[in-house]
Formats: structure tokens, sequence, C-alpha cells
């Protein structure tokens, strides 16, 4: 017997199905060991020497595949053919090593593109060795992640206080999206006109054509740029009569995009399907696993001889002769790492045009066609040009058109574009169609018009350009980049608003930290080249200790150079590297540092336990504060600097907003002395926004909490409104009602809170075992169940009805994403039972297990387990 392992149990099952009686195929649930993050797990003094440490949750998986591989005569690792998948093979064979349970006929590798029956059989016939310059490449990416995480986060604890952590790759990508928050910033709006004049051919076919010369010279887009100079151009234009001058008709053809990689994809169902990254790797691995589609980790763009025949019978079929180029398309790899440049992503069966549902099918919708597109025939269309003179040849105008001759590809694919301009000044008139104009024809004028427009900013990222971004600057590798973005995210750097990535004020600190002390390690430059190092390693043309030691020699000093700053000394380097975003010139003139509040304080950053703020230099006298990235110059919260709110006209006292252990909270009164009563408080909940001085209102409303609905018409007894830890509620006589939003508090009347009481009180055991959701995330993407967001007893947690998985510590439940849901629900289902119940349960029918070795360990073990009760028990009674 062989034993097969793979990384998912996914595609164990789909793998078993083509393996005969005498294989076993058994999954390891991805990685089995890490390096432990604490500090010593990398030795940089004897050669960088790893500690490698199992995953305590990967013990009954490592159990099973150790049982079975004592009766093996060999053992398979068909990991994924990437790296990643390449050191997972080398972790279980040095742990089979460790428990000296490598059997006889030892262990080879096998890999496959795709996990179809004939590619499945044909690698089990190719066995071969570990690839070991991929296991280098692996330890040194994993080594200087660790290094530079564990050397450089400690540092920005100590320095920088709110900062999370800092990472080799995903500290450069921050900064791309800071650096784009600058560029806006520092963007100044230009405005500028554009005339278009409305115009009708000989045979009557309406037409638009713009100005593109006036008073004899050819205009520019900044020639208009203002209203005055528009109407004059407008007149111009108004007073003259036009004839063709000049009519330009030439081919065009546009050839077909190759098939996707791994970053194309993701660009792609970002832009198409508005996927993320995380949520498009994750359905494609689903489709992989089923075989339904090649691997989908790869730069490649070439796709094997049988699929590009296979395709082209597809568009014959489909599409037609006129649709199938003469001969076969190939395209090059623009891959810098050999071992990376597998397959291109394609379906496995060209002639399936539809795979699952939901996001399923969208996703594989979208490679199919543009699979079959990439084999397509060019697309060929006829561009044209008309110039038009004025009889005294000093105004012109100019139109431009395109018509579609043969779509070919473009019958099936179209590649969306990025970041289309919203102003129609910007429009590629190219899509306009024209009617048949000559030369000395005199189309009729019928109006013109001048419309304003304003120069944009550059656009915020989305997923997909900072993807495509990533690439082009050569930043990463396809592999990494959604974990890349989702770690930004998780650390709370950035956020999404309309799938556009908007850098944090956390973010931008330690962005500034790292240009301004550690500026060489945030480089562009420096970090493409070591990726490039690290491709070198991969192929085997350089030794990975050499990268590591070159790596640690100079970041290890200047790591030492900066811990014995003084954080003080740090937060006046940072002042002065931020001083153009924090005070930007005054429109006035006026000194931008001047304090807006006492008027003859100094503005300047400083930090506190929960990060930087702006404060004034006569604080505590004077105490005006504002968040690190408040524009305007408003009071706000932060950092433990109460920012006043008001007065509450009842007791004359100040309500103050302030910032505590557990977030926002509003204030009545002042702090008394040490072991005085606390002053009144109330903490802020999510669905309600406290930011300044124009929400009293609001933080009235909640120091008056609980609220007195009124007294219930039959037990006389009075019927209150709250928000407790669990959320609002309703109160009455000892019995609970939940509601849905915190508005209800002091919204909810009568009527409605008998209602809501009476539907608790008959439903008690709904109430308790099913608790209304705190928020409705939508359909999984793959099994179709809602998910919810629940509020539970130790914490909210996410639930699909049949898996729980806790929403991460430091996450805000009601802000996670359904992509971020779906993948904790998977994350927690793959995960084995914890715990004595899961194991006693399953233990139970091995009685029935075809084989005897299988069945007895489990039961040797239950004797010790069944004894603690009882043993529990006498201490009970004695007691």
């Amino acid at each position: 017997m062989q034993v097969v392992i793979v990384e998912s149990p996914a595609k164990a099952k789909t793998i078993n199905k083509y393996l005969g009686s005498d294989y076993t195929v058994l999954a390891s649930y991805g990685h089995i060991r890490d390096l432990p993050p604490k500090d010593g797990s990398v030795d940089t003094e004897h050669d960088f020497a790893m500690k490698w440490e199992l995953y305590a949750d990967k013990s009954k998986q490592l159990k099973a595949i150790a049982d079975e591989v004592k009766r093996a005569d060999s053992v398979i690792l068909a990991t994924d053919p990437d790296r990643e998948g390449e050191a997972i093979s080398w972790h279980l064979l040095e742990w089979l090593k460790g428990k000296k349970a490598v059997p006889k006929g030892g262990a080879t590798r096998v890999t496959f593109n795709e996990i179809t029956k004939t590619a499945v059989l044909a690698a089990m016939k190719k066995p071969r060795e570990l690839d070991a310059a991929l296991i280098d490449a692996y330890k040194a990416r994993r080594a200087l992640d660790y290094l530079v995480g564990f050397t450089l986060s400690p540092v920005l604890w100590r320095k920088l206080p709110g900062a999370k952590s800092a990472g080799r790759v995903q500290s450069v990508a921050l900064r791309i999206v800071v650096d784009r928050e600058r560029e806006i910033e520092a963007f100044r709006a230009r405005e500028y006109w554009t005339i278009d004049a409305g115009l009708t051919s000989a045979g009557g076919q309406a037409f638009t054509a713009r100005l593109s010369l006036l008073n004899g010279k050819k205009t520019d887009k900044f020639d208009l740029t203002n209203e005055a100079e528009a109407n004059n151009a407008r007149s111009a234009v108004e007073g003259s009569t036009f004839t063709v001058a000049a009519v330009e008709t030439k081919p065009v053809s546009r050839n077909p995009y190759p098939p996707f990689t791994t970053s194309t994809l993701q660009q792609e169902a970002s832009r198409k399907l508005g996927f993320t990254a995380s949520h498009t790797m994750r359905v494609a691995q689903g489709l992989y696993e089923e075989g339904i589609i090649t691997y989908m980790r790869t730069d490649g763009v070439q796709i094997a001889g049988e699929a590009i025949t296979a395709a082209r019978d597809t568009i014959l079929r489909e599409f037609g002769a006129e649709a199938l180029p003469d001969k076969p398309r190939h395209y090059a790899t623009k891959a810098k790492n050999a071992q990376e440049a597998h397959e291109a992503i394609r379906p496995t069966d060209m002639a399936r045009r539809s795979a699952g549902s939901g996001d399923t099918a969208k996703l594989y919708e979208l490679i199919w066609k543009r699979t079959i597109a990439s084999q397509m025939a060019s697309a060929r269309m006829e561009r044209t040009s008309v110039e038009l003179l004025s009889d005294d040849r000093q105004t012109g105008l100019r139109a431009s058109g395109q018509v579609i001759l043969s779509p070919g590809f473009l019958a099936v694919y179209t590649e969306t574009r990025d970041d289309t301009p919203v102003s129609g000044a910007e429009d590629d008139d190219d899509s306009r169609r024209l009617p048949r104009l000559t030369q000395g024809e005199k189309p009729r004028l019928d109006s013109v018009k001048a419309d304003q427009h304003f120069t944009e900013p550059p656009p915020r990222f989305s997923e997909a350009t900072l993807v495509k971004k990533l690439e082009e600057l050569g930043i990463g590798r396809p592999s990494t980049y959604a974990s890349i973005l989702q770690t930004l995210r998780d650390r709370s750097y950035v956020r999404m608003e309309k799938n556009r990535f908007f850098a944090e004020e956390k973010g931008r600190l330690v962005t500034a930290f790292l240009e301004r002390f550690f500026e060489k390690y945030v480089g562009y430059d420096f970090t493409a080249e070591l990726e490039t190092e690290l491709d070198e390693v991969s192929a085997g043309d350089l030794d990975y200790l050499t990268v590591l030691g070159r790596f640690w020699a100079e970041f290890q000093a200047k790591t030492k150079e900066i811990l014995e700053l003084r954080p003080s000394d740090v937060t006046v380097a940072l002042d002065e590297f931020l001083s153009p975003f924090l005070f930007p010139p005054t429109a006035d003139g006026s000194d931008p540092r001047l304090c807006p509040t006492c008027g003859n304080g100094r503005l300047s950053l400083k930090t506190g336990k929960f990060g930087a703020f702006v404060a004034c230099s006569n604080y505590p006298e004077c105490r005006y504060t504002r968040q690190f990235a408040a524009e305007g110059g408003e009071p706000q919260v932060g950092n433990g600097v109460p920012v006043l709110l008001g007065e509450d006209s009842a007791t004359g006292e100040p309500v103050s907003l302030r910032s505590g252990r557990f977030g926002a909270y509003v204030q009545r009164g002042e702090d008394g002395e040490k072991g005085a009563p606390k002053p009144p408080r109330a903490s802020i909940p999510k669905d309600m926004a406290v930011t300044g001085p124009e929400d009293l209102e609001t933080a009235l409303k909640l120091l008056s909490l609980p609220r007195e609905v009124g007294i219930h018409p039959e037990s006389g007894e009075k019927i209150t409104a709250s928000i407790g830890r669990y959320g609002p509620y309703l109160a009455h006589n000892g019995k609970y009602a939940r509601l849905t939003s915190s508005a209800e508090v002091f919204e909810t009347g009568m009527n409605s809170a008998v209602v809501k009481l009476a539907e608790a009180l008959a439903n008690p055991g709904r109430a308790r075992n099913a608790p209304v959701p705190l928020r409705e995330l939508g359909p999984h993407p793959v099994s179709g169940a809602v998910i919810k967001l629940i509020e539970g007893r130790f914490g909210p947690y996410l639930t699909d009805g049949t898996t729980n998985a806790n929403v991460p510590k430091g996450s805000d439940g009601l802000a996670i994403s359904l992509d971020e849901a779906a993948g904790l629900i998977d994350t927690r289902a793959a995960m084995p039972s914890k715990g004595k119940k899961p194991v006693k349960k399953k233990a139970a029918p091995a009685k029935a297990a075809p084989k005897a070795t299988a069945a007895k360990k489990p039961a040797a073990k239950k004797a010790p387990a069944a004894k603690k009760p009882a043993a529990k028990a006498k201490v009970a009674a004695k007691a």
C-alpha cells in the first residue's frame, strides 16, 4: 500500500477517485509546522538555524498520517506544484524522519498542474526527489519575514505607541497606499473647458466634433481655462461655416489577451465581479481541487498543446470558422522565476461552459471566457478621423469614430479598464460611429456648447490596481498578494470604502516612521531586488544563507541604532517629517501651528498610550487636541485627552468625549480625586456617532439612559429601554426583549414595547437559543447558507447554521466583510474537533472500521478518561 499526502480534504477526495485500492489519500490541512512566534526561532548566530514547531491543532491529522504510514510500503508527497507546496512536503518528510516513521520504500514527490485522472496517473509514473532549491527559497523567505517582523515590530511598540506590526512586504504595500494619499492631498484641480459642436452630414446623419483649432493654432487641453475664454471660442465656432478638409480611414486590429495568471485573475475578478483577492483565491482553490481548472498560483501565460487544440475545437463549434485564426496562439511568460512559471489558469475541459453555482459559477465563467478568447481571431475595426475647417481656416473641428468590422475575440471577452475617468472631457470618442463623410462636404452646424471640467486627482487603489502596481514594481509574488492585502486590513492600517483603499492614521504614522528611520527597507527598489535574489535562490543560482547573512548584517545594525533613540526624539523627528501633512499652509498665510483655542500655544505631534495625536503646547491649561489625521482643526477625541462637547443645560456640568481602554465614551462632569465616585459615563455604541460638539444632543441622550418608555398596561410596572453589554434592549419586571438598533432605544413607543415584550415572553427558548443576529452578511459563496453575526456569551461569532467561527480578537464584527466571514467559516470547518467529546463520538464506531489497527488505539485511551468524572464525584460527595 502507498500513502499519498496532499494539503486539503477536497483535493484528497478528488484524487482518491482516480487511484486504485493500493493507495490511501490523506490530507495534512495545509502546513503542519512553522516558526513559533517568539524570540530565538531563527538563530542568527548559527547559520540562521530554524526551530520549527508543530501546530497544536494538527495533532489529529498527524496521528492519522502516522498510523497509515506505519502500514505503508512508501509515501508519495503530492502537494501543490509551487514553492509553498514543496515546503509542505518538506515539512512532512522532516516530521516523518524525526519520528523514524519513513517506510522502507521511502518518500517521493509528485506534482501535477491539474487534478484530472490523466494528469494524476501520469504524475504517479514520474516520482522525483524534493527540490532543494525551492525549499531553500522557502526557508529564506520565511526567515526574512520572521527577522523583519520580530525585530522591527518591537521597535515600533517601544518608539511608536499604538503601532501593531511591520512586515517585509506588507510595509512596502502600505507605503504605496500612503503615497497615493499624499498625491491626492497635494493635488490641485485645474479648470478647463471644451467646445463641442453638433453637426448634420449631407446624408442627414448627426455627429459631434470638438474644437481643435482656434485663431489658427492647434488647441491644447488648458488653452481655455475660464468661462470668458470658452464663450469667445464658442462664438468663433457659431460664426463659422465648416468644410470637411480631410477624411482618414485606416484599419485597426486588436489581439486577444493571454489566459489568466494569478495576478490578472485577481484584477479582473475585482473589476468585473467585485471579489477581493482572498475571495478570488478561495473560490479558485475550490475549482482546482474539484479538478475543474488548472493550478491557480502561477506567473505563466502559456497553456499545454492539447488544451490549445481543445480550445480551437470549441471555438469552431461554438463561434464558427470566422472566429478561429489560421494558427494557434502562443504566449510568452513574463515570470522571472522558472519554478512559478506553470501553465496559465484554464479549464481542464474546454467544452465545459459552466461549473457550480453562485460565485463559483461566476469565476469559472470568467476563466472559461478568457481562455477561449485567448485562442480566437483578432478583432478587426476601421478607425476614421475627420478634420473640418472654417472658410478662413482659423477655426477647426475634429471628429473621430470606430466601426467594428469583425468582433473576433470581443464576441466573448472584453477586459475591463481601471479607473475610467468620470468626466466627459476624457471620454474616448474612438468608440463613436461616424456617418460617411467626403472631402469638400459642408455639414450643417446645429449647435455649439461649452462644457466646464476640472482635472481629477489620481484615484485611490482598488484591489485590482494595487495588485497590478505590486506586480509592476516586482514586490511580492502572485501567491502572496491576497495575504498582503488582507494583513493591511487586519492591522487596521487601511480601510475599504467603495472598494478603494484609504490609508488610516495608524498606517500613515507607521509608514512615516519607517520612511524616516528605515527608509531603505521600505524602498521599492530594495524590496524588488530582494525578490529577485530570492528568485535566484529558487532557481539554484544563489545560496540562501548568503542572502540572509547580507540582509541581517545591515538590518541588525540599523535596528540597534534606532533602539538607542528616546521616544521623545522619535516624536520630534516625526513631527518635522509629517509637518507638510499635519500643518499645511493656510489660505490667509497665518501660522498653521498656532492653537485655534488659546491663540498663543504651538501645535505639535504627540504620542500617547493609544497612538499619535496633535495637541497644544499649553496643555493642561489649554485642552485643545485633534486626531493625528484630522483636518480643519476641529477638536476631536484621541489618546486619553478629553474633548469638550458642551454643557448639560440641566446641570451646568461639562460633557466630554473621551477614549478609554474599551473605546470611546462620553462623560458628564469632571473626574474627582482618587476614591471619589466616578461621574456618569456612557459607552458609544457602534451604530451611533459622537465625534464633536455637534453631537452634544446624542451624548446627553446616552447619558440619560435607561429611558422610561411608560407603564405597562397590565402589570403597572415601568418599561425601560437601555443599551447593555450585548446591545439595546427593553426591560420590564425582570423580563427582557432585544432591540435591533441603538436608535430604537430612543424611538420605541408603548405599543411596540408591549408587543416585543410579549413576543419575548411567549418564546423564551427562542430568545435564549436563537438570538437575534447583530447582522446578516449574506449567503456563503459556496454553500449558499446565510452567514450571520451573533453576540455570544464569550463575544461575537459568525455562523452559517452549521459551523461557528469566532470573530478574530481586535476585529470589528460589524465591519467584517462577507468574504472575510466566509473565510473564517471555511477555516473553522476544516479544523479538527477539539476536546474529548468529539474524540469519544468518533471512537465509538471504530469497531466497524475495515482496519483493526486503526480501531484499537482510540479504544485504549477510554479507560483513564472515564475515571475523571468518578473521581470528581467522590470529591463532591465529601464536600
